[in-house]
């Protein structure tokens, strides 16, 4: 008589195909938004998983999981990622950066938090912490001069409600203006 299989593969305790034995944990030391955290993970985690599940970082979305949309992009170490498509292991003391420590001490925006207002940047909002964090990264990169110059390194994040000639004149303007 064979034992009972679970869903997960493994066989109860009487049979002799031996269980999925537990995942491996390790400990991942990052800075996130100028706070130091210390975590035990799965090594598989994903960083947007860590990020939204394990410290409530809920900003950054799960798009598509496969790193086509950007809606989970963040900032490590001051380049954008796709946090979905990166093992969280792999920041192991790095300097994190999402939408929720974007804004300055007090709660003022960032400029281009404000110039997404001011162009109508967004709509759903699903999107807009992934548009604004990849933006930044535009921006501090020096590839904001001009529309097509935004439109061609942002074509990395999707916006299905189509506010694309917002989210560039945000980013454009401030590209302009040569933000410090």
């Amino acid at each position: 008589m064979s034992s009972p299989v679970h869903t997960n593969g493994s066989q109860s305790a009487s049979g002799d195909a031996g269980s999925v034995p537990p995942a491996p944990r390790m400990p991942l030391r990052m800075t996130i938004n100028g706070t130091p955290h210390q975590l035990e993970i799965d090594p598989r985690e994903s960083l947007l998983d860590v990020l939204r599940e394990r410290l409530d970082l809920t900003g950054a979305k799960k798009g598509c999981n496969q790193g086509a949309c950007g809606a989970c992009t963040v900032l490590v170490n001051g380049r954008r990622i796709n946090s979905c498509l990166t093992l969280a292991a792999l920041c192991h003391d790095a300097q994190v950066r999402t939408i929720e420590g974007l804004s300055a001490p007090g709660g003022a925006l960032h400029p281009l938090q404000a110039a997404f207002i001011a162009h109508d940047g967004f709509q759903c909002g699903f999107c807009t912490a992934g548009q604004i964090m990849s933006g930044v990264a535009c921006l501090d990169e020096g590839h904001a001069g001009s529309a097509d110059e935004v439109r061609f390194w942002m074509s990395g994040n999707i916006c299905r409600c189509g506010a694309y000639p917002g989210i560039v004149a945000a980013i454009a303007e401030l590209g302009q203006r040569k933000l410090p």
